[in-house]
């Protein structure tokens, strides 16, 4: 069966120049070059080229002629009038050390140009880990933290800002992927070696992605099948015997079609018990996850995508000797069970106006259906999300390309039915929408974008959304961002806290007798942040100097209280104050010729109003320091070792079980270590060899009561460091252009 993918290119309009930059090699071909330098002569805009080689630049009336410059190249200058579309092949200099540097790729870039802050992480960072799926993407970026949901499931989560991860948006491509049903688990629903790149930028968004946004929005752009290897082949195995498979595969069937298959099939059958407590480390699994897209571009400014994936998960953890087939829903022994069946469609088509100076039109088209079937000890939990999603949108110049605009209008449609034991929850959210965004750069120097939507929820009524973001050029290389906005949600309190079902906990919802979903109200919030960065050249490498500040502050939010009774958690609206304060200050550099050092360090002030007290944030480390080095020798081996320093963590109360059920009020501060060593072979083959872990370090005790799982006191929830120990992995990469 064929799946059908279409991309939309709607953001690119004709005031931009696209096109492709490459590297002539010794034996005459042709290669993409990555992070060149293109800018229009006799000014300081410009573009960087992406790990494709791609390139898209604003238009300036005061120039045609485009530079095209990398270190280590002869600088290339073409004239680009009437053109919409351009390639250059650069050629190396005659200087042979300048030609050893031209490899020096940055693996993750930060541009001064853009109005708001974006990390763009590349193939190259990604794959400085095993990084078998998304929520293993960022170990080796200080602004996203990671951690497991609970003892049981092997569940890893995100935080950012010092908030869960279901407060940042995560897209793909531009369009809503992981909500809802999916907002923890869908995480590993991506496989690693699937992305092409994520750009990931903290705070308020853009208002055409929609309102959902608190902290901030990660989108997860896929392998391209014109850009992508004919073939690509990935082998992970670790000692515990997990065993993950990926084969991607790509083909163009003629100037205008191309297509792209991605395949990911992951097993672990071993049962491992490191810290002796009677129960699984890791579930034992089998994914099945496949993808299969369609990409037509046409020279008169249209193309389109067409996709579908399919996701089908199987998962049984629990005590060692509990067996699905006897002990389900029973004392034998506790166990879990999750099975899961998710399908995705999407569409995407793009038209550029060459006769209309700016203009192009967009629409996108998505539809998910989620299914899941599962039982934790004696909690059961069936949902199942219906999900579709339409934007339609338009952006254009007014008078020049000093003044844009984007504006468009959208459609949010869920239906949920989610079976607690024997309390059902029902609920169907349709929400249309419109909005406005403006830009405005003078120069180089200094850009506004202002955007505001409005929309009208069928249960909560109509609401808008304003978001603005300040760029400010001190110098070329030196640059001052601010940006607010506002951002709400619906909260799906069963399906984002399922950790908690690995527990005896009762829940408890202190909803009120209305309509809305639980009976609770949405999530509202404001958001403000500074960011200062700072680009430098020392002793002729380059680096960088980040810091930034974030405020996030809660009109509502739905309290997840654990510390009422440790026997229960409550859920309801807050009265009183949230807010989570965040500073982080970044410096990259690179220490010799191709060692790289990364160091960051950040600071969490995160708190809730529980049951009229002001406190800290359960289980969210307010210290953290990140050191990580990347070496790599000329002869393609690289070695890449990170450490991480995790603060103290506040453990929420548990004073009121007997003694030995109870916890510090506070956790330890401890290390996590990785490094992994990988060898290329004529960039076909590359092996690779890692270690996460490395000190061995684990969460003492990680789960309470586990000898008396269906007792009082049992909970695998309150995690606040490790539940795994030291693992080694091995992998091989291979592929054919």
């Amino acid at each position: 069966m064929l799946f059908l993918s279409f991309k939309l290119y709607a953001q690119q309009s004709t005031d931009y120049l696209k096109g492709k930059v490459f590297e002539q090699v010794e034996d005459g071909s042709k290669l993409p070059l990555f992070s060149a330098n293109v800018y229009w002569s006799g000014t300081t805009v410009g573009a960087i080229t992406d790990e494709n080689g791609n390139f898209s630049i604003s238009r300036l009336r005061q120039s045609t002629k485009l530079v095209v410059s990398f270190i280590g190249f002869q600088n290339d200058t073409i004239e680009t009038k009437g053109k919409s579309n351009v390639e250059v092949t650069l050629k190396s200099s005659v200087v042979l050390d300048e030609v050893t540097v031209v490899h020096r790729r940055k693996t993750t870039e930060i541009s001064l140009l853009e109005p708001l802050k974006v990390e763009v992480l590349s193939e190259k960072e990604l794959q400085k880990a095993a990084c078998c799926n998304l929520s293993e993407s960022f170990e080796t970026s200080p602004s996203v933290d990671v951690s497991f949901t609970d003892a049981v499931t092997g569940t890893r989560q995100i935080q950012m800002l010092g908030l869960a991860g279901p407060y940042v948006q995560i897209t793909r491509e531009n369009i809503p992927d992981i909500r809802g049903l999916s907002a923890i688990y869908g995480l590993s629903y991506v496989p690693g070696t699937w992305i092409e790149s994520i750009q990931l930028n903290k705070g308020a968004g853009s208002v055409a992605n929609g309102f959902e946004s608190i902290t901030g929005q990660i989108n997860v752009e896929l392998r391209k099948p014109e850009d992508s290897e004919r073939l690509y082949l990935n082998i992970y195995a670790n000692q515990e015997g997990n065993f993950e498979g990926n084969l991607h595969l790509s083909q163009k069937v003629n100037d205008k079609w191309s297509t792209g298959l991605l395949l990911h099939s992951k097993n672990n059958s071993f049962k491992h018990d490191q810290n002796m407590d009677g129960f699984l480390d890791n579930p034992l699994s089998t994914y099945y996850i496949g993808l299969n897209r369609w990409k037509y571009q046409n020279p008169n400014g249209l193309e389109a995508q067409l996709g579908v994936k399919g996701t089908f998960i199987e998962s049984t953890g629990g005590q060692l000797k509990f067996n699905p087939e006897t002990d389900a829903m029973t004392t034998n022994y506790w166990g879990m069970r999750m099975n899961v069946n998710r399908y995705e469609g999407w569409a995407k088509i793009g038209k550029v106006f060459k006769d209309f100076p700016g203009g192009s039109v967009g629409l996108q088209l998505s539809w998910t259906t989620h299914q899941q079937n599962s039982y934790f000890g004696l909690n059961s939990y069936n949902a199942d999300q219906n999900m579709a999603y339409a934007n339609l949108l338009y952006q254009g110049i007014i008078g020049n390309t000093n003044h844009k605009f984007r504006t468009g209008a959208s459609f949010q449609y869920d239906k949920y039915n989610e079976h607690f034991n024997d309390t059902v929850f029902k609920r169907n959210e349709m929400v249309p929408g419109a909005y406005f965004e403006y830009t405005y750069s003078h120069l180089e120097k200094f850009s506004v974008v202002a955007g505001l939507r409005a929309d009208y929820h069928n249960v909560y009524g109509a609401f808008v959304t304003p978001r603005l973001h300040l760029r400010y050029a001190i110098t070329e290389k030196t640059v001052l961002r601010a940006s607010a906005g506002r951002g709400q949600r619906t909260a799906s309190i069963l399906s984002e806290n399922s950790g908690l079902f690995a527990s005896s906990r009762k829940i408890i919802i202190q909803g009120k007798n209305n309509d809305n979903p639980y009976g609770l109200e949405p999530e509202v919030a404001w958001n403000y942040g500074l960011n200062f960065t700072q680009k430098f050249t020392l002793d002729y490498r380059n680096g960088s100097v980040s810091v930034d500040f974030y405020r996030t502050d809660f009109l509502n939010q739905i309290v997840i209280d654990l510390d009422q009774d440790p026997q229960e958690v409550n859920f309801y609206n807050l009265e009183g104050k949230s807010y989570a304060n965040s500073f982080q200050a970044q410096f990259d550099y690179e220490l010799v010729k191709r060692l790289d050092i990364r160091m960051a360090y950040r600071w969490y002030d995160v708190k809730v109003t529980y049951d009229d007290n002001l406190e800290d944030k359960p289980l969210v480390s307010s210290h953290r320091a990140f050191l990580n080095f990347g070496y790599e020798t000329r002869n393609h081996w690289k070695f890449d070792y990170t450490i991480n320093w995790q603060g103290k963590k506040r453990i929420p109360f548990t004073g009121s079980n007997p003694s030995e059920y109870r916890l510090d009020e506070f956790s330890p501060s401890f290390y996590l270590m990785n490094a992994q060593i990988s060898k290329a072979f004529k960039e076909k083959f590359e092996v690779y060899l890692g270690g996460e872990n490395l000190l061995d370090y684990m969460q003492p005790n990680p789960i309470i009561s586990n000898e008396d799982p269906f007792g009082n006191y049992f909970d695998s929830s309150l995690i606040w460091g490790p539940v795994m120990g030291r693992l080694f992995y091995l992998g091989l990469r291979y592929r054919i252009k």
